[in-house]
């Protein structure tokens, strides 16, 4: 049975769920991605800020409680010419030195992210004989990544397999028209997480 490893880029995919304007249920990816054969692992990427609060705990402990490896990084802040602060972590180092130290514990890498800084590390993963599958949405897609994937899955191909019924997030295009944007620690907790 072919061993599968799911590598998802928790920025990456928040910010494409708020683009599409539905929630993901982190549990059903889980479960969708490991229905492709036997799950070696999970893992998800996420940055949290330099104080943990209740809601951030409780979703790291429910996607470790389903089964993923949580890496996290410290949220950095930094003020630009105009004053403006930005809120950045990056965590690509994190989730290429798993891809590339449990090499030998899976047959497919399932990545979910659209960022072009992983196309290198797929054509090193490709070379050794491992299959490469990227999922994203196609807007937020570098062409070089899906160009270097084995293949690509839009998530609006597989909607049924990956969102939260009951939530919708609201979409950039209607962002700011009054609605409460939810944080993105909120997006893996299923209803019953939330109570």
């Amino acid at each position: 049975m072919e061993r599968i490893g799911l590598f998802i880029d928790g920025a990456n995919v928040y910010a494409a769920a708020k683009r599409l304007g539905w929630n993901f249920d982190h549990r059903k990816i889980l479960e969708h991605f490991a229905g492709l054969g036997r799950l070696y692992n999970a893992y998800y990427y996420t940055a949290v800020p330099g104080t943990i609060d209740d809601k951030q705990k409780r979703f790291i402990d429910a996607l470790t409680y389903m089964g993923y490896t949580v890496r996290t990084r410290m949220l950095k802040e930094s003020t630009d010419e105009n004053g403006e602060v930005h809120r950045h972590a990056n965590l690509d180092i994190e989730m290429v030195t798993d891809l590339l130290a449990t090499v030998d514990r899976y047959d497919t890498a399932v990545l979910l992210t659209g960022d072009g800084d992983f196309e290198r590390p797929v054509e090193v993963l490709r070379a050794r004989g491992k299959r490469v599958i990227v999922a994203s949405i196609p807007e937020m897609t570098s062409y070089e990544l899906r160009n270097a994937a084995d293949e690509y899955v839009d998530f609006k191909d597989i909607r049924e397999h990956m969102e939260r019924p009951g939530y919708r997030l609201p979409s950039e295009s209607r962002e700011g028209q009054g609605r409460e944007t939810r944080p993105f620690y909120m997006t893996a907790l299923s209803d019953s997480d939330e109570r």
